[in-house]
């Protein structure tokens, strides 16, 4: 009886090792497949304006004023005096950067000038590669 578990062991895993590269062979239409028919690639999606329109950033503000409504409302029951949505909400919406956020980002940027240079490319301008930057993160 112990004898036949060896062998029976060994079977079971070859023929699973067989089957899981049959399955694998011909799963590989399925993925080639994937997203065409009724599903939805990312790339054929239809292009959305961009982060910084005039539409999008009023629907995030606006987003942004519900938020704050609700949270004003956990507020009062709470028993805490409310407080100004638009004042909050020009907080949020600011373009200035937390020193911290800056002087991190002013980092980043040497790192890559010292990196260019190295490479035998110009150096950049690190105050405007900083703006930059930043800009680009206020868009996320």
């Amino acid at each position: 009886m112990h004898g036949a578990f060896g062998t029976v062991l060994w079977v079971v895993c070859i023929a699973g090792a067989v089957c899981a590269v049959l399955g694998l062979f011909y799963s590989r239409q399925t993925w080639e497949d994937l997203g065409k028919d009724r599903l939805v690639m990312d790339s054929e999606l239809p292009s959305e304006p961009g982060h910084s329109s005039a539409a999008s950033l009023l629907e995030r503000d606006e987003e942004i004023r519900q938020m704050l409504a609700a949270r004003n409302a956990r507020r009062i029951k709470r028993g805490k005096p409310p407080l100004d949505i638009e004042q909050e909400l020009s907080k949020l919406t600011s373009s200035t950067a937390d020193p911290a956020v800056r002087a991190e980002v002013r980092q980043l940027v040497q790192a890559r000038n010292y990196r260019r240079v190295r490479a035998g490319k110009p150096p950049l301008d690190i105050e405007a590669e900083v703006e930059r930057e930043l800009a680009k993160l206020s868009n996320l």
